[in-house]
């Protein structure tokens, strides 16, 4: 049965994740906050996703990816432990099953990689780099294929991005801080995607951290194909 959820990718979608409700997942003590989805409970799907002390999921497959940002808590699996502020992604034919004993929230992305992306990562980003990319802008860069780029941005208040467009795309989660633009304003807690040839000029309110993805969105359609069990993860 379709259930479809903001899988038109020509048109923006700005959701205040803080003031949704949360959802059962099929597991106990898992709880889900759906921003998009093809499918209830297989297909392309980006969520906010809680695990309740002890919560776990079975072991499953992903057919096309999974690509997590830890917001709170941790996030356990087979594979390690990854505290808040870690980055990964679980390429095609991962297999684990994710559990927390204490208790977590993250940004979870299922079904979107490109097929020939390959590359598993687990970044602890509270450790990496950045570099200077403007005056008040820092970025620490996560993960790049073909187009698609994956960076933290770190903004000084009053910062102001240069005015840019995104010709393949753009998807950012507000971590902390709060951002305007000629659009509007969006606090923490907000995710944000933007159309390909959509143009913006960002200004930090506050010191602000932000997730950013850029290059993803042309050739997307609202038929992926392959299906993976859903009910897993979220």
């Amino acid at each position: 049965m379709r259930s479809m959820l903001n899988m038109d990718f020509s048109k923006p979608v700005t959701l205040n994740t803080l003031e949704m409700d949360w959802v059962p997942s099929p597991a106990p003590g898992v709880w889900r906050k759906p921003l998009s989805r093809e499918e209830a409970e297989c297909g392309h799907a980006t969520s906010i996703v809680k695990y309740e002390p002890g919560a776990s999921f079975r072991s499953h497959n992903h057919p096309l990816g999974e690509e997590i940002l830890v917001l709170e808590g941790t996030f356990s699996d087979e594979t390690g432990h990854f505290h808040a502020g870690t980055y990964f992604r679980n390429p095609k034919g991962f297999i684990h099953a994710p559990f927390s004993r204490e208790g977590c929230v993250i940004l979870v992305k299922l079904h979107q990689f490109d097929p020939e992306d390959t590359s598993r990562l687990a970044i602890r980003t509270t450790e990496g780099a950045w570099q200077e990319a403007g005056e008040g802008l820092q970025v620490q860069y996560l993960h790049e294929f073909r187009r698609e780029q994956v960076a933290m941005h770190r903004m000084s208040p009053n910062a102001t991005g240069l005015e840019h467009e995104h010709p393949w795309g753009e998807e950012i989660y507000v971590i902390s801080g709060a951002i305007r633009d000629e659009d509007g304003t969006y606090p923490a807690g907000t995710w944000l995607r933007r159309p390909p040839k959509s143009r913006h000029c960002p200004v930090a309110l506050s010191e602000t951290l932000l997730w950013v993805k850029s290059g993803h969105l042309v050739g997307r359609t609202t038929d992926q194909g392959a299906r993976f069990d859903q009910g897993a993860t979220q």
